[in-house]
């Protein structure tokens, strides 16, 4: 099969405009159809990539203009041609996120399911992507970084051809364009990029570096612990630093980041930032997904279906355990403390008991509405849903501490994980890609462990109830308690919007403001007659006991309302997790849970 070949010119930065052509040397006799992905795999969120589409026309091999028309709001088919097939389109490039396509005359990025449209048909044939330079002397310095493989001609780095070996490959490998700072290390021997755009002062890539190299050693022992063989022969980590921002997704052999350039390290300070923490937890949040989605995947997801929503119950099981693990990897490989390691769960727990929708929704149906839910939270999120992400997490957590204490630490959740690599994921690329079903899920674990978690899925996985958290950390010499600032105010039981106006975001189930029947979108002008803002509030309530009874004066839409209420305590910051050093059973049993 003849390569579909493809060239990007960021033709016009100024104004947001990637030029693409893509030709088919073979198009179909009967008309050759061409459609745009609708969401980006690692984001479950119909995006409609192709309302970025400004122009679009059709070509044969002797340059005349060919018929075709738009089929549907992702598609379009051309009329009947002999010979090669091109069409040249201009794409809308001004997102700057980690999902679609950003260009302007500092820098620019893309996702190929932002910009590549898929001849139908030809979904498994080679790939050629020729990736140009814009014109003009103010980008001579200007770099391509990106996994894709650089054919004969092209430096590493260079503008030039790159090869996929598929749509699904060319895809799943974003580019990033522009001057950008460069690192590089081995891991296990086989070499990592890191890419940073974006202007930051006196970044300390050696740090970053070293630093990156434990996370990446210690993840590719987890699952390769005889071997040490990574899944791929190259891996590029490319962030944009920018002055507010946050976000990652996962591709085979790489990963786009968003992080606040504060968070990176500066050259001469040696101290871990909780920024910078956050910043490696993302990045080792993202490489544990080289294994745990993009080569272990949901049997819906081998393969994609890139024009509509496809749905599973697994969430939980890809983005719930490798959030559990981005956070432990840091411990193992010895970046963070056990202490930090515990502040950081403490905080999740808090986050997860803080929302009603845990009593609501279970983490397979958290999963099973990422598309309509998740993704799309409304004012009233937090007493409607679950994270998959963060109660995911802790159903990780409970199944690791529960195969441990059942097995006397002989197995644990690393078990699970790398019979789900042995069976589905190392060879998913070599010509044996086939998903887990949601069927197998359970029978596996057992498999792996021996141990009964019969109760674990119906209760954790499938059931609403809180998870017995204390209790399972008990064997490992670790208590749990709630904790709550001695200076908390009280509380509205209500989040603020930030702004000059005191406007209510969401309003949690049960509190005061419920009760008193505040809605999101009012907006409070006054607080026992005193004036309310956007920045007052805290100070105000700073000022009455929880209980207290208050009169508030809000707006909802254009009308006056007076509430009467009775303020509620304040939340739990978060729960406390402390490590005692008896008996010494229990701290054997942390030491080779944490890998310290």
């Amino acid at each position: 099969m003849k390569p579909i070949r493809y060239t990007i010119v960021p033709k016009q930065p100024a104004a947001h405009i990637f030029e693409v052509t893509v030709t088919v040397a073979d198009p179909d006799p009967t008309g050759q159809r061409f459609m745009l992905p609708v969401w980006i795999p690692g984001s479950y969120m119909v995006r409609e990539f192709a309302r970025n589409i400004v122009t679009l026309r059709a070509f044969n091999d002797a340059g005349r203009k060919v018929r075709i028309e738009k089929t549907d709001k992702h598609a379009w088919q051309a009329a009947p041609v002999r010979g090669a097939l091109t069409l040249r389109y201009e794409v809308y490039a001004w997102d700057m996120s980690v999902r679609a396509a950003h260009l302007d005359d500092t820098t620019g990025f893309f996702n190929g399911t932002s910009v590549f449209l898929s001849p139908l048909g030809f979904e498994d044939a080679p790939c050629v992507v020729d990736i140009q330079k814009p014109a003009g002397p103010q980008y001579r310095d200007w770099r391509v970084a990106t996994a894709l493989t650089e054919m004969r001609g092209t430096k590493r780095y260079g503008f030039g051809e790159y090869t996929a070996q598929n749509y699904d490959e060319l895809v799943d490998h974003p580019v990033t364009l522009g001057e950008f700072a460069l690192g590089t290390f081995k891991a296990h021997g086989v070499p990592h990029d890191i890419v940073i755009a974006g202007r930051v002062i006196g970044l300390d890539m050696a740090r970053l570096s070293a630093d990156l190299q434990r996370v990446c050693e210690a993840q590719i022992a987890l699952f390769e612990p005889r071997s040490k063989k990574a899944p791929m022969d190259r891996y590029v980590f490319m962030t944009q630093a920018v002055t507010d921002g946050y976000g990652g997704l996962e591709h085979r052999a790489s990963t786009a980041l968003i992080c606040n350039r504060a968070d990176l390290p500066v050259q001469g300070r040696s101290e871990t930032t909780e920024g910078y923490r956050t910043y490696l937890g993302l990045c080792s949040h993202e490489y544990f997904h080289t294994w745990n989605v993009k080569r272990i995947k949901p049997a819906v997801f081998a393969p994609y279906d890139l024009s509509q929503e496809n749905y599973t119950s697994l969430l939980w099981l890809f983005e719930g355990f490798t959030s559990y693990y981005d956070d432990l990897m840091l411990v193992r490989s010895g970046l963070i403390t056990q202490a930090d390691y515990f502040a950081l769960l403490g905080k999740t727990i808090a986050g997860v008991l803080r929302g009603s929708g845990r009593l609501k929704q279970t983490v397979a149906e958290s999963s099973f509405d990422a598309w309509v839910k998740y993704y799309r939270q409304d004012e009233n999120a937090a007493n409607a849903i679950v994270s998959y992400y963060t109660k995911g997490s802790l159903v990780a957590l409970a199944f690791d501490l529960t195969i441990r204490a059942q097995t006397q630490n002989r197995k644990s959740l690393d078990d699970v994980m790398r019979l789900l690599w042995q069976r589905y994921g190392r060879d998913f690329y070599q010509g044996k890609a086939r998903g887990i079903e949601e069927s197998e899920v359970e029978a596996l674990f057992a498999e792996a462990t021996g141990a009964d978690l019969s109760g674990l899925f119906a209760e954790g996985v499938h059931g609403t109830r809180d998870l017995p958290l204390a209790a399972l950390l008990e064997p490992f010499g670790v208590t749990l308690e709630a904790e709550v600032d001695p200076k908390a105010k009280p509380s509205l039981g209500a989040r603020v919007r930030g702004g000059a106006d005191c406007t209510l975001a969401a309003v949690h189930d049960g509190s005061a403001a419920q009760k008193a029947g505040l809605s999101a979108g009012d907006v409070l002008i006054a607080v026992d007659g005193l004036r309310v803002t956007g920045s007052n509030l805290d100070a105000l309530l700073s000022r009455y006991q929880p209980g207290a009874k208050v009169e508030i004066h809000a707006f909802r839409r254009d009308e006056l309302r007076v509430a009467q209420l009775k303020l509620d305590g304040p939340d739990v910051a978060r729960y406390k997790l402390a490590a005692n050093d008896k008996p010494a059973s229990a701290v054997t049993a942390r030491k080779r849970w944490l890998g310290r």
